[in-house]
């Protein structure tokens, strides 16, 4: 009978609405008061208790009891008590949130422990109120105290005062106080649904009337929000909505706090926010363990000093699934004959996780069964054995994952045996015994990813390749992912990725690797692909970070196994210059490998700005935003097969702008990192991103007369390019060879002939130092040619030698011109002092002295100048003098005696031919030989002066037209090497054999058939001589 009546016997809350006029009555219109009431009745007595609850309570005429309800009903279940809302009731926030399982409808609860089920439509409000002035000053003192006490009344009664006057208004409690001004924080709870805006007029009224302060006020109950039931599943699509009970013209926010973190949800790929009039909606994609945690959806309303936020609020609770890595111990058994059995353990490992799975193994073609090991936190390992022997067996091991709502993950991992006589590579270092034509895997140690080595099918170890990336820096590019996931907005998250990757890159030891140097370019590419615009400080870490990872002591780091068709330089290029782009910023700090400028394109002028001292101009009718970078180091990490057999010499520089330009030209003027060689061409090139190549289309080099300028046709990355090798002039070297061979032998001719001809040819003084130059130039001329076809190819001899050559060429070609000023002087006194004779000896003397002595100071000064260096005094791509420019280099050593020489020599002619013609015609005839040989002397200085003269006029020419300038540089290439190369022939057809009198001593030396007669002779020219 006991536990029939106890079974029947229930508690029940009842809730009394009374309307008064002598509650906190400050204004006309009528306060309200709650009363709550908990009895324990009889199930049956519960339909006719309102009626006789009412009357205790109605003593005043004054007060009314409207809408008394039930709100709750409870009764003991074993050692608990389970108590279920009436409809249109719902627990409480804080009882859901202390009992989680109360969110529906039914909850149980401690026994003789219970609490009351509120309106679906009851409002809780909190509030801080800033007080202004010391009125409620005694506030902050001791609760204890008096003016406590009276403070706090007071102020207590100037809110009810109020707030009573709310439709279901049930209590006000001030909580606490705290210092910062007065600050008052209360809590309000309002039985039936309030009107918002009836909510913030009064708190507004409040304010103007009563109190001088500022109030925020938080509700919970305005705002309902409706939530998927938990847990939800991995990977599945949901909806949460909260509703308005009024409209408020409102924009809501949503925000999610996780355990770690507060985010605001906003648009992006894994949420779409979207509202109406009186409520909002949040559709989540795929949903991970990022979305798990406690919503709230929050309308603000704001009146002079009055905020008010409504919030609802609500948990998620996500079913996790795991990413699995399985490992075997060892990753490739041995089997040393065919009747072993081995022992092979299998890890699954995953990170650390609040999901309790359910782990379970399969096995394939596995001798025994799996012997599970408990191991640390996120850890799975199970002990099986497999047999020898089958080479047609897979073993085979599988782990399964499964959460609480029944999903499942798995992976696998196959047993690949190394049977008995099998190949493989023999244990390494960390390496174990890895089987031929298979790769071994082993985890990076405190850093993300895999390191693997291949063993060929020869069963040789191939070069490790690593895939270990920073922890740090692993984290920062996995936050870069889902920057624009939604959670928070995607600019703040890029600001802060930015930071953290700004921090791990100063760290430039950390990242020396090209798998972290991969990563670091990933952060920055995946980043350009979110459409961001950072603000300044995101800028800042932005530049900082890319400018740290062009740091030279990182240059290794750019280049690697990379298998993909796109190389890190462009992808750096690329993302760096989207950022760059997007960014609305004015200005920008100048970093060590990064400069940005943005020049003032307003004007109708050229834009023009600098970066790392290289100039661009833009001339364009529709600039834009325009904005100039340029990047060091980056010009050496682009593939060598871009660069189409050329090497870059400049920094990197890129033009973009905001919208796409029409008709553009582009002025760029570079500084070049390596001097320009002669003859070299220089390429202008900008990066194609379609084929991944540097172009030059729409580009074009200015000339060697301004070598670092490039004009382009269009905005993009531009750098210059330098060919590995000067420009080729078609048979040139072949006319080279075949002319010096010419010369050579004809050279040697000559100096026969004159060797035969000598004692028939030498007549006079003036004849005897014309012969004797003859014989000097020829011989110069001949060691000369012979040196420069035995440096014909310097790379194939020595430094010695090739200082060697130039020394002697230099000193011999001197020598020639000078022998030649030796004619000129003789022919200049013999024709200004006609009838004075000068020595055989007194000639050879100053000749010897003029024609050697000279060239030799000349070539031994120059060299002890310059410490025969290369590159100073002679140059070892040409094994001949330096020319750096005008009038500089060791060549002005020799064209500057050649071109006073040459000078001289027509000087020279000019005054003997006048004398010549204005010469006294009744001269004696004793004269008359000598005036002939001086003839002969003038035809030779004539003859020699344009080959040589010209010849190296030629040349002087050849060293200031740079090939590149055109035909013309071409033309006086051919021009000096006809004409220097066969000098030698020219010598012999002019000076020798076109002489009459050598031509007629060779043929009767000839034709002489008569020794006595030759001697005859012979003695006839001397005794002539000697006259």
């Amino acid at each position: 009978m006991q536990t029939e009546e106890n079974r029947n016997r229930m508690w029940t809350f009842i809730l009394l609405y009374i309307l008064g006029q002598n509650i906190c009555q400050a204004t006309e219109e009528y306060s309200t008061q709650m009363y709550y009431v908990k009895l324990t009745i009889d199930e049956n007595a519960i339909d006719n208790i309102t009626q006789l609850i009412e009357k205790p309570f109605v003593y005043d005429t004054n007060l009314q009891v409207n809408n008394l309800t039930i709100t709750t009903t409870c009764q003991n279940v074993s050692n608990s008590t389970e108590c279920t809302c009436k409809p249109g009731y719902r627990w409480s926030d804080s009882v859901c949130k202390s009992y989680q399982t109360c969110c529906r409808e039914t909850c149980t609860f401690p026994q003789n422990l219970s609490h009351m089920c509120i309106l679906n439509t009851s409002v809780a409000v909190n509030g801080s109120l800033i007080l202004k002035g010391n009125t409620y000053a005694n506030c902050l003192t001791d609760k204890s105290t008096i003016e406590f006490q009276t403070c706090n009344d007071n102020l207590t009664t100037q809110l009810k005062s109020v707030y009573s006057t709310l439709t279901g208004f049930d209590t006000l409690t001030i909580l606490q106080y705290s210092v910062g001004s007065v600050i008052a924080t209360f809590q309000m709870i309002i039985a039936y649904g309030v009107n918002p805006n009836d909510l913030i007029i009064k708190s507004s009224t409040l304010l103007n009337s009563s109190l001088s302060a500022s109030l925020d006020l938080v509700t919970t109950g305005v705002v309902t929000l409706s939530m998927p039931n938990n847990p939800v599943y991995y990977d599945s699509n949901h909806s949460l909505t909260c509703t308005l009970q009024k409209d408020l013209d409102i924009i809501p926010t949503w925000q999610l706090n996780t355990t770690n973190n507060t985010f605001q949800i906003t648009n992006g790929t894994g949420a779409v926010v979207t509202w109406t009039t009186r409520s909002t909606n949040i559709e989540l994609k795929r949903i991970t363990e990022l979305w798990a945690g406690m919503y709230t959806c929050d309308y603000l309303q704001q009146l002079n000093s009055t905020s008010i936020r409504h919030q609802a609020s609500a948990l998620m609770d996500v079913c996790l699934l795991p990413k699995i890595n399985i490992f075997l111990d060892p990753q490739f058994p041995r089997c040393k004959s065919d009747s072993d059995i081995l022992t092979v353990t299998t890890t699954c490992q995953i990170e650390s996780s609040t999901e309790n799975y359910n782990v379970t193994w399969n096995t394939e073609e596995i001798l025994s069964q799996l012997l599970p090991k408990n191991g640390s936190s996120g850890v799975y390992t199970v002990q099986t054995y497999v047999k020898c022997g089958d080479r047609n067996a897979m073993p085979k091991v599988r782990c399964n994952f499964v959460n609480r709502c029944n999903q499942q993950r798995t992976a696998s991992i196959n047993i690949n045996i190394i049977q008995e006589n099998d190949p493989f590579c023999k244990a390494e270092l960390d390496w174990q015994d890895t089987k031929a034509g298979f790769s071994a895997v082993l985890q990076c140690k405190g850093s993300a990813g895999l390191r693997t080595r291949n063993c060929t099918t020869e069963s040789k170890w191939e070069k490790e390749v690593s895939a270990c990336v920073n922890q740090i820096l692993n984290n920062v590019l996995q936050s870069s992912i889902i920057v624009d996931i939604g959670l928070g907005t995607k600019d703040d998250n890029a600001a802060n990725v930015l930071a953290l990757f700004s921090n791990v890159t100063n760290n430039t030891q950390s990242i020396n690797t090209f798998s972290n140097m991969n990563a670091s370019v990933h952060v920055l590419l995946t980043l350009s692909q979110k459409q961001l615009n950072p603000n300044e400080s995101a800028f800042k870490d932005f530049l900082v970070s890319s400018s740290n990872l062009l740091e030279k002591s990182l240059g290794n780091s750019w280049t690697g196994d990379n298998n993909e068709n796109v190389s890190l330089a462009e992808k750096y290029l690329k993302s760096v210059e989207e950022l760059i782009n997007v960014s609305n910023i004015t200005s920008a700090p100048k970093q060590t490998n990064i400069q940005v400028a943005v020049p003032n394109c307003s004007l109708p002028t050229n834009c023009i700005s600098t970066v790392f001292n290289i100039s661009v101009a833009l001339n364009s009718q529709d600039r834009g935003n325009v904005k100039m970078s340029a990047f060091k180091e980056l010009e050496q990490y682009f593939p060598t097969n871009s660069y189409f057999g050329e090497t870059p010499n400049s920094h990197v520089v890129s033009a973009t702008t905001e919208r796409s330009l029409g008709p553009a030209r582009v002025e760029i003027t570079f500084p070049l990192l390596q001097p320009r060689p002669r003859n070299v061409i220089m390429t202008c090139v900008y990066w194609n991103f379609n084929t991944s190549t540097w172009s030059s289309d729409g580009c074009d080099w200015t000339g060697a007369t301004n070598e670092g300028q490039c004009v382009c046709r269009h905005l993009s990355s531009f750098a210059i390019l330098m060919s590995k090798k000067p420009l080729e002039i078609t048979a040139l070297t072949e006319i080279t060879y075949a002319g010096l061979s010419v010369s050579v032998l004809s050279l040697t001719i000559t100096l026969v002939i004159e060797l035969i001809v000598w004692s028939h040819v030498v007549k006079t003084n003036t004849l005897y130092l014309r012969h004797t130059a003859h014989v000097n130039i020829s011989l110069c001329l001949l060691v000369a040619d012979c040196c420069f076809l035995a440096s014909s190819n310097p790379r194939e001899i020595t430094a010695i030698w090739c200082v060697t050559f130039v020394v002697v060429k230099h000193f011999c070609y001197l020598s020639m011109f000078f022998w030649m000023l030796c004619l000129s002087c003789t022919l200049l006194h013999q024709a200004v002092y006609l009838f004075h004779n000068v020595s055989k000896k007194n000639y050879l003397r100053f000749s010897l002295v003029v024609g050697y002595v000279c060239p030799l100071l000349i070539v031994v000064i120059t060299f002890l100048t310059n410490n025969g260096d290369e590159g100073k005094y002679y140059t070892s791509e040409t094994c001949w003098l330096v020319y750096s420019g005008l009038l500089k280099g060791s060549i002005y050593t020799f064209v500057i005696p050649v071109g006073i020489i040459v000078f001289v020599n027509v000087f020279s002619m000019l005054v003997v031919i006048m004398k010549l013609l204005d010469h006294p015609k009744n001269t004696e005839k004793s004269h008359e030989k000598e005036k002939k040989a001086a003839l002969t002397v003038m035809r030779s200085v004539i003859l020699l002066t344009p080959i040589f003269g010209v010849t190296w006029i030629f040349g002087f020419a050849v060293m200031l037209l740079d090939l590149t300038s055109g035909p013309v540089a071409y033309a006086a290439n051919y021009a000096f090497t006809l004409l220097n190369a066969f000098q030698g022939l020219f010598i012999l057809l002019t000076t020798c054999l076109g002489d009459k009198l050598t031509r007629e001593a060779l043929l009767k030396r000839l034709k002489c058939k008569d020794p006595i007669s030759t001697t005859d002779t012979s003695t006839k020219f001397e005794s002539s001589v000697s006259k």
